[in-house]
């Protein structure tokens, strides 16, 4: 296989569908790439900062907004798909809607044969929460690969940045299925997000 360009980011990209529940996923066809986080991690900025799309992915200053599994086509002919994931560990929802949002993550982190990475993004400012650690925990257990981002980090004074990002790869190293190393991002100020593309890229290639 010839090895993926990040140009491809500058091609084609569209939304493809969204997916309430695991009978309206697409067809598994071509390899997915998920990103995961609590909600209000910055999900959407990232995933248009990463495709240089302003409006591909939606945000929102509500935590919880996104409630589906929203796929994106990338690339034509098709390449690789990517999944913006309901956010956890927070929601503007009645418990049982919360609930079977997890069940949706859990299900479709567990059973996706063509999923070759998720991205769990963690929100610089704040670091690793206990509803991270029960993420990464199901993703051991699943034995999904998977790669920490850090979100917003232009929120946070270096410093600090460094201290959080310390216990983050700390953390990271005591998870089986955890990638050794961090992303460190901001979607404002693009940082990392050459980075971001080629560990997506190199994922997809797995």
């Amino acid at each position: 296989m010839t090895p993926l360009h990040p140009k491809i980011f500058s091609g084609p990209i569209s939304f493809l569908k969204s997916a309430p529940q695991l009978q309206f996923l697409p067809e598994p066809t071509v390899p997915e790439i998920a990103f995961a986080g609590r909600s209000n991690v910055g999900k959407s900025s990232l995933i248009n900062a990463l495709t240089g799309r302003n409006g591909l992915a939606r945000t929102s200053n509500t935590p919880g907004r996104t409630q589906e599994l929203n796929f994106f086509d990338i690339g034509d002919p098709l390449i690789f798909r990517i999944c913006d994931m309901p956010g956890y560990g927070f929601a503007k929802a009645p418990p049982k809607v919360v609930q079977k949002w997890r069940y949706l993550i859990n299900d479709y982190l567990r059973g996706r044969q063509v999923l070759k990475r998720t991205f769990v993004l963690i929100d610089s400012r704040h670091g690793i929460k206990n509803t991270d650690e029960d993420v990464l925990e199901m993703l051991d257990k699943a034995a999904v690969s998977y790669r920490i981002v850090m979100t917003k980090a232009d929120k946070v004074k270096t410093a600090a940045l460094e201290a959080t990002k310390a216990k983050v790869l700390a953390e990271a190293k005591k998870h089986p299925a955890a990638h050794p190393d961090l992303i460190v991002t901001s979607s404002e100020k693009k940082q990392g997000i050459d980075e971001l593309r080629m560990a997506v890229l190199d994922a997809v290639q797995i």
